[in-house]
């Protein structure tokens, strides 16, 4: 039973890592990545497409991304989503495929970039501590039932806790090694 309920927090604590590492793979470094553009959606005949499923997209060069879409009549749509994103880049449609240049970072940019990646790293540890908190209250509500001693749920306390102060150690690494590579001109 709390062997259950552990291992159900550390399936819930690498799903929280899973997300925080896409998240920073869609973070633009400086460097053309075609991850940048994961969260971008196409209206595709009425109903809203992530764009890699509707086009191609290729890093051919450091600073360069190509869009070749599958069928030519996307090519406005696509390019209407990369003006809504929140890419901050203009794209260059030349009628078959789409080009974006990824501008260099200036200082300024860098340091708002740092930002957000330390608040996406507090925001998965805020998620870690409320995982812990719920099997923590899982584990408490099995000692009402009677089901388990108090000593117990004290060494599943320390387990759930250990966890969790790995996964914050996984999440510090992640943020220290993302504002490196931001930071990294």
């Amino acid at each position: 039973m709390i062997k259950d309920i552990i291992k159900a927090s550390e399936d819930k604590m690498k799903k929280t890592l899973t997300v925080l590492h896409s998240e920073f793979a869609t973070m633009k470094a400086g460097r053309a990545n075609p991850t940048m553009l994961d969260r971008i959606q196409v209206d595709y005949y009425g109903s809203m497409c992530p764009l890699n499923q509707v086009a191609n997209i290729s890093a051919p060069e450091p600073r360069l991304l190509v869009i070749t879409p599958w069928e030519k009549s996307l090519l406005k749509e696509i390019e209407k989503a990369i003006l809504k994103s929140d890419l901050g880049i203009n794209p260059t449609n030349d009628g078959t495929i789409i080009r974006l240049l990824v501008p260099e970072l200036t200082e300024e940019t860098r340091k708002n970039l740092v930002k957000n990646v330390k608040k996406a790293g507090e925001e998965a540890k805020v998620a870690l501590r409320s995982i812990r908190r719920d099997s923590n209250d899982k584990v408490k509500a099995l000692k009402k039932d009677g089901e388990i001693s108090e000593d117990q749920i004290k060494k599943a306390e320390e387990d759930i806790q250990k966890i969790t102060d790995s996964y914050v150690k996984e999440i510090d690494k992640m943020v220290a090694d993302k504002e490196k590579e931001i930071m990294t001109v």
